[in-house]
């Protein structure tokens, strides 16, 4: 069953307007994201957010800085993709996370994509969002 691509549905105001991350001035005034864009970026801002970073929600983010000297090897890539389930599950309510796989790059060996499957609840979209983290691999 193919679904509706959600920029031809009319306005969602459910899933949400927000500045746009980065924050920028665009022409003067600051850019806002809408819809399924907010909902993409919220996930960004989960995966580059430590627990204790934000002092009104200390347990805020997937803490992917912990694994910043970790190998680029199997056991890391299955603590990262519970570390990523985890978090989007408990702070992102607007989706369902169908699948996280993390995977070393075969070009740069410091390099490990975290790639995510999730549908926005509301519109029943799929989206796949490829988060890049880079790995300073301990020798």
């Amino acid at each position: 069953m193919a679904l509706a691509d959600p920029r031809l549905i009319g306005p969602r105001p459910h899933l949400g307007v927000g500045w746009a991350f980065p924050v920028r001035p665009v022409g003067g005034r600051l850019g806002y994201a809408r819809y399924e864009e907010d909902v993409e970026q919220a996930i960004e801002i989960i995966l580059r957010t430590n627990p204790g970073e934000r002092v009104m929600l200390p347990g805020f983010g997937a803490g992917l800085r912990r694994f910043l000297f970790a190998p680029n090897s199997a056991v890391t890539h299955g603590r990262v993709e519970q570390a990523v389930r985890s978090a989007l599950i408990d702070q992102e309510p607007r989706v369902t996370v169908e699948r996280v796989t993390a995977l070393a790059d075969d070009a740069e060996p410091n390099l490990m994509r975290i790639e995510i499957d999730y549908v926005v609840r509301r519109s029943n979209a799929f989206f796949n969002l490829v988060y890049p983290f880079y790995l300073t691999e301990a020798d």
